[in-house]
């Protein structure tokens, strides 16, 4: 089945799902705060809206200034629920097990994948990791002997001249996982034009034709075209539905809701509605809708299990 063909269905059976859904005669009540990654932020809408839908008492109010904001306003108190585009690091958990005495509770609610993109017109089909580390890196951690700063060094005569290169900013998990992934925890060359935003990425390149960058799986359009990423033997893996779910192209993600709750407490009524919604089979239409991976079923039943969502209606 073409990918074209499953968003179609999957915003059918979405459509069909929410249709049939109706407030309880005494509904839930409340407003759920949420603070962090860019990427997930038209996720993290489309959920609100569906739960509205659900349960017209309850709004999602939704700041999204990047991954990076999301532990310390957990930590703080300030948010209860921390979209991340990546997992949180050991000072990040730290910080909030010293302010709480306890860990946040992690859930992963979808898939995603990093794309390299080019514009639509640029020949160039695949880049193996050396290739990727020596354009975007000046360390070069993963052993390419020389940096790459023209387009004649892939390969090509066209375009001519050198390569502008575009990427996330620091505050991004976008930013984070491609410098450990693909630059092996190098660093970045300082000429890299930093955005706040994967579809200021692909604008960007869209409009370049010397350009190159990285962005979410979910914000291609017609302007760029995708990269395959090229292993040591030379064979090409392309960012598809079932290898980025199962994790068999190297730049897949998971992508994260953080929740400050306190072992052996149950959720509030609000954010149970809410974590029922997303891991149900109507909250993974939306995932797949927006263009992310939906979760392995074995994943999401585990984590509803986890949260006692089991005996709720899905």
């Amino acid at each position: 089945m073409s990918a074209l063909l499953r968003r179609c269905l999957a915003s059918w059976l979405l459509l069909m799902s929410l249709g049939s859904l109706r407030a309880d005669a005494e509904d839930v009540v409340g407003t759920l705060d949420a603070m962090g990654s860019d990427t997930m932020a038209g996720l993290m809408l489309r959920w609100g809206q569906a739960l509205t839908r659900q349960h017209p008492g309850i709004r999602l109010q939704l700041q999204a200034s990047g991954s990076a904001s999301a532990p310390p306003a957990l930590a703080a108190g300030t948010t209860r629920l921390g979209p991340m585009s990546r997992p949180m690091n050991e000072a990040e958990r730290q910080a909030f097990i010293e302010r709480h005495g306890y860990p946040p509770r992690e859930l992963v609610v979808a898939r995603d994948a990093l794309v390299v993109v080019v514009h639509r017109h640029n020949p160039l089909e695949s880049l193996g990791r050396r290739e990727l580390d020596a354009l975007f890196s000046d360390s070069r951690r993963c052993g390419a002997r020389k940096e790459i700063r023209q387009w004649r060094q892939l390969g090509h005569d066209r375009p001519e001249g050198r390569i502008r290169l575009h990427g996330r900013n620091a505050a991004s998990g976008t930013h984070g996982l491609f410098r450990h992934i693909a630059l092996c925890d190098g660093f970045f060359r300082p000429e890299v034009n930093e955005h706040p935003g994967s579809a200021a990425v692909v604008a960007a390149v869209t409009e370049d034709p010397r350009a190159i960058g990285y962005a979410g799986l979910n914000h291609l359009t017609p302007g760029v075209k995708a990269l395959a990423r090229r292993d040591a033997e030379g064979k090409r893996h392309f960012p598809d539905p079932d290898a980025v779910q199962h994790g068999d192209y190297a730049l897949s993600r998971d992508l994260y809701l953080y929740i400050n709750l306190p072992p052996g407490d149950s959720l509030p009524a609000a954010e149970q509605a809410f974590f029922n919604l997303v891991l149900s089979p109507v909250g993974q239409a939306i995932v797949e809708e927006l263009g992310f991976v939906p979760l392995p079923e074995v994943r999401r039943v585990s984590q509803r299990r986890e949260l006692a969502l089991d005996e709720l209606d899905s």
